[in-house]
């Protein structure tokens, strides 16, 4: 399968990785900054390798190879739906690196616009292919839990100035958002995921603390209700000292509960259910090692998209499960912004609409 790479910055390498182990033919690879090109594909030993194009122009690749089938989408937030949209229109499918959009109106069109055209989108959550998640979401779905009770989400990271000067746009609210957008939004969707997807209400509280060079949230803390009764809570922050504590996710119901804890949901540090198993037995402390806060799931993404466009199928991660996560960090934004809990579906809102907030 024919792939290119448009953004090849923080996250690229992941994607690259991914590539590589699934074995996509490369074609071509974009970012505004060829350096920043060369300087990715060195890092994995394709730096002289004549056959990925380089280009600053993702419209000009795409016109000059229309035989791209899969293209990801790893550039800064604000210019995801553009993009998309862009390839979307060219038959190309695409995953598309968190948020998928930064309003609800774009991501509404993606899901649209695919649909119409019998494109496959993925939105790349790739922490749902974690070993620890899969294994959550089977007890889920097999009921395991009973009535869920309750839930709740802690991403525990610290993010400084260093890193926010690596690139300008992180911290706007036209390009990025704040630490529930950018940092947090893995563990948003997981949280939703689990919990039933149909949100009824959030209520939302957000506060810059540390981070005063930024437009946007280095804290936000969250009350969601959903449909099914069940309860949530979210906290969310780049303020942690010294280092990246914890990203974790608890699931409470009547007759299970489970911590997904680690830097980034990929251990279960607790695993009980009332009908326990010899397997069970051994999921209790399980640790899935990892190199970064980013995890291991790109590569499941990669393999999950290749085997949708084969088999024309939707992919497990798909631009509805993005639309659902956008959603819900856009509700509490909405919420902060208005004070009021906001009730869902939501209609349109926009990160930029918070500007002037802090």
């Amino acid at each position: 399968m024919k792939y290119a790479l448009i953004g090849c910055g923080r996250i690229a390498t992941n994607h690259v990785k991914a590539v590589l182990n699934n074995g996509l033919e490369f074609v071509a690879a974009c970012d505004v900054e060829l350096n920043n090109i060369e300087t990715l594909l060195a890092k994995h030993n394709l730096e002289n390798d004549k056959s990925i194009a380089r280009y600053t122009d993702y419209k000009k690749m795409i016109q000059e190879h229309p035989e791209l089938e899969l293209v990801a989408i790893a550039t800064s937030s604000g210019a995801h739906a553009e993009i998309a949209l862009y390839c979307i229109d060219h038959n190309i499918n695409v995953i598309i690196e968190k948020p998928m959009a930064m309003n609800m109106a774009d991501a509404e069109e993606i899901i649209k616009r695919s649909e119409a055209k019998g494109v496959k989108v993925c939105a790349c959550h790739q922490n749902r292919f974690n070993i620890a998640v899969q294994k959550t979401r089977k007890a889920l779905e097999e009921g395991r839990f009973g009535k869920l009770s309750h839930g709740s989400i802690h991403v525990r990271w610290n993010r400084n100035k260093a890193y926010y000067d690596q690139a300008p746009w992180r911290g706007t609210w036209a390009e990025d958002g704040g630490c529930l957008m950018n940092q947090c939004i893995h563990g948003i969707d997981l949280l939703r995921w689990m919990m039933g997807d149909e949100v009824d209400t959030v209520y939302g509280v957000t506060r810059q603390q540390q981070h005063h060079y930024l437009e946007a949230e280095d804290v936000g803390m969250a009350v969601v209700t959903f449909k099914n009764g069940a309860v949530a809570t979210i906290e969310g922050t780049v303020n942690v000292y010294p280092k990246n504590l914890e990203e974790t996710l608890y699931l409470f119901g009547e007759k299970g509960t489970v911590k997904i804890g680690g830097t980034s949901t990929n251990n279960l540090d607790v695993w009980d259910f009332a009908d326990e198993t010899d397997e069970d037995k051994a999921n209790k402390g399980l640790e899935e090692a990892t190199s970064n806060v980013y995890g291991n799931g790109h590569t499941s993404v990669y393999a999950d998209v290749i085997d949708a466009v084969k088999n024309n199928r939707a992919p497990y991660i798909d631009a509805h499960a993005g639309r659902n996560a956008l959603e819900m960090i856009l509700s509490i934004y909405k919420s902060v912004k208005t004070g009021q809990p906001v009730k869902l579906p939501l209609k349109d809102f926009a990160s930029v609409d918070m500007e002037g907030t802090f």
